[in-house]
């Protein structure tokens, strides 16, 4: 949990009773090897921290084939960010590539931190920036490079 509190002071001051808030909003959980943590055709409703392991986004393809679109490790945040904001059903999966330890926050929980915390939508926004950029850097060396190659890439 530290880890998380740590990556999102880097955007902002927060004092003690905000910490605890956020950390009192946050859920630990563990994916197994292949498990999902977000699934095409749903909607996703909480955003996840990643503390340990690689989640991968990927889809089908209209020949029905699996296409890995990116990868996504730790110290970083997933959520399929259209289908979360825009609340309409997923076209891609997060999956675990390794066993992996979340920390998982409900879209209501951060809905409440939004409307309790003073400048939580200014860090929110900046990890949200800084998130995309940072998905645009991954993608784009990657577009050239078939999925094995890929899975170099990030190791």
């Amino acid at each position: 949990m530290e880890t998380l509190i740590n990556y999102i002071l880097q955007f902002g001051h927060l004092n003690q009773q905000q910490i605890n808030l956020i950390k009192s909003k946050a859920k630990e959980i563990e994916l197994k090897k292949e498990q999902y943590f977000s699934e095409a055709g749903k909607i996703a409703k909480q955003v996840a921290f990643i503390t340990g392991g690689i989640l991968r986004v990927c889809y089908f393809n209209n020949k029905g084939e699996e296409i890995t679109r990116y990868f996504i490790d730790e110290n970083n945040f997933a959520v399929d960010f259209n289908s979360y904001t825009n609340q309409i059903p997923s076209s891609e999966y997060v999956q675990a590539v390794t066993d992996c330890k979340l920390i998982v926050f409900s879209a209501e929980a951060l809905k409440e931190l939004s409307l309790t915390i003073i400048g939580w939508d200014k860090i929110s926004s900046q990890i949200t920036s800084k998130a995309l950029i940072e998905k645009v850097n991954r993608i784009s060396p990657m577009l050239a490079e078939d999925a094995k190659s890929r899975c170099t890439l990030i190791s």
